[in-house]
């Protein structure tokens, strides 16, 4: 007779963009150990735009909640808690669009939610053990994403301050920042060492009890 499935513990991770939600989800990851937790990266779940021609793509205001396909992530995300496997989609922000290529993602005893919109759609919600929002300074973020966008995607400064000041400050204060209402945890400053540690602690108190 197979084992009954255990469901899995959920943890999901909000923040605007270079709040350090990426950085929290390395701490869980390290505490929990190899093959016992799967990610789900929100940015991975934007809508694909291979009918607009690129100029029309580079347009995309990818802080508005519209622009993701929550029905793709929310349905993956709930066969990962059914403990299946899922070909979690990739998105290349260099062509503005949905990558052709899938990574495959198995479940796991944790399962953790990344994004900016982790604490958004209430469906979501309903899945997670534990909701964190990672509360960073504005200029903090603005800084880490100029970094970013500048190294990792290909953008000009010019680009990335427009689209900070005509989309992503906007759009953080009217559907990000609300969603901190969502969160069982706040974490000021970012990533801080306390408050982390707390979470690996109730994370590694969930797998041993696997083991009892």
């Amino acid at each position: 007779m197979s084992s009954p499935h255990i469901s899995p513990f959920v943890i999901g991770v909000a923040g605007g963009s270079g709040s350090g939600k990426s950085t929290v989800t390395r701490e869980v990851l390290a505490s929990v150990g190899p093959g016992m937790a799967a990610v789900v990266v929100q940015d991975n779940y934007y809508r694909d735009q291979s009918a607009m021609a690129r100029d029309e793509r580079r347009k995309t205001n990818y802080d508005h909640p519209h622009a993701f396909d929550w029905p793709l992530m929310v349905a993956q995300v709930q066969a990962l808690c059914r403990g299946e496997s899922i070909a979690m989609p990739q998105y290349d922000f260099t062509q503005d669009n949905r990558a052709p290529q899938t990574v495959t993602v198995h479940s796991a005893p944790v399962i953790v939610i990344e994004g900016l919109f982790a604490l958004f759609d209430a469906e979501l919600c309903k899945s997670m053990s534990l909701k964190i929002f990672v509360d960073t300074a504005a200029d903090v973020r603005f800084i880490r994403r100029l970094q970013r966008d500048m190294a990792e995607r290909g953008r000009s400064a010019e680009s990335v301050i427009h689209q900070y000041l005509e989309t992503v400050r906007p759009m953080h204060k009217q559907f990000i920042e609300p969603t901190k209402r969502n969160a069982d945890v706040i974490l000021p400053h970012g990533a801080n060492g306390p408050a982390v540690d707390m979470i690996t602690t109730k994370v590694m108190a969930h797998i041993q009890s696997l083991g009892a």
